[in-house]
């Protein structure tokens, strides 16, 4: 039975937000650690010197600080990525000259992901820059960088508002992009590797929960590996541009480089591989079998 695109785009929608939640439930703490260590490397010696100071300074609730903006950020941007990741798979189809049916190869799949997810971008930058304020405040006091903190996610809203306007949401968009595009094209390519290896020659959809979670884990160590220097100085523009103007990309990657070293860049990198490799395994298994449950139950009627 041949879907309706429309059916298609919001089972595509639907299921990109079940991974995008299961994605946050898994990861949160990590992805907490790993925006306070890219900010402020020289507060901490380590993940766990990390883990330790916030439990002993705000608490359990600190390592779900910006959980709000989190959720919405990843439930955004995957429901737009893989709805626009369907119809990016059809315009590649196009492009090599196939059948709208035909089975795409790893790397013309890492390409219509990577396509994807420049319209995620969109979604994802003022969600992320909200959660990424929040995530460093209790840093950004302790610094003297502002006298007062937000705390809640309608009081850094409101901030953003007063101090730059709507735009100001769009702080470190270049930088989001940077990652985004050729982030995800590592993504999809590392997990549809991975899915073809466990396959062995049989459909890839017949691979049960274990090799699924082990392919989207492999995808998302493969995004955090390529791109995240780009996420490091994304992280230092977004949260450090509450204090006043921040420099762009390129004034940040060279100021960082500079005053602290190529390490710096790559502060935080433990935490995010931990997270990478749990919470993208929960992305696409509940992505995977909540849109073939969906398919199922239209297939039925």
């Amino acid at each position: 039975m041949r879907i309706n695109s429309a059916i298609q785009a919001a089972i595509d929608l639907t299921a990109g937000a079940a991974g995008g939640t299961a994605c946050v439930v898994t990861g949160q703490p990590f992805d907490t650690a790993k925006v306070k260590m890219q900010t402020f490397p020289d507060m901490y010696k380590g993940i766990v010197d990390c883990f330790v100071k916030t439990y002993k300074q705000v608490g359990f609730r600190g390592f779900y600080k910006g959980t709000t903006p989190a959720l919405v950020a990843n439930i955004a941007e995957n429901s737009v990525l893989f709805m626009c990741y369907g119809f990016c798979q059809q315009i590649v189809r196009r492009i090599v000259g196939v059948d709208r049916k035909t089975k795409l190869s790893d790397l013309q799949n890492a390409a219509a992901g990577s396509f994807a997810s420049a319209f995620a971008t969109l979604v994802l930058c003022p969600t992320e820059l909200v959660k990424c304020r929040l995530q460093a405040m209790h840093e950004m006091q302790l610094s003297g960088k502002i006298i007062q903190g937000h705390n809640t996610v309608w009081s850094v809203v409101k901030g953003v508002i007063q101090k730059d306007g709507p735009l100001g949401f769009y702080r470190g968009l270049s930088s989001t992009l940077l990652r985004e595009v050729p982030g995800y094209f590592f993504f999809f390519g590392g997990y549809e590797l991975s899915r073809t290896f466990f396959a062995s020659g049989r459909p890839k959809d017949e691979l049960g929960p274990i090799p699924l979670l082990l392919s989207g884990g492999f995808g998302g160590s493969c995004l955090w590996i390529a791109v995240y220097p780009v996420d490091c100085v994304k992280s230092r523009i977004q949260v450090l541009s509450m204090a006043g103007k921040q420099t762009g990309f390129m004034g940040t990657f060279v100021t960082v480089v500079r005053t602290e070293g190529v390490l710096a860049l790559y502060s935080g990198l433990k935490p995010t591989m931990i997270r990478a490799f749990l919470a993208n395994g929960a992305l696409f298994l509940a992505y995977e079998y909540s849109r073939k449950l969906m398919m199922k139950q239209i297939d039925s009627y």
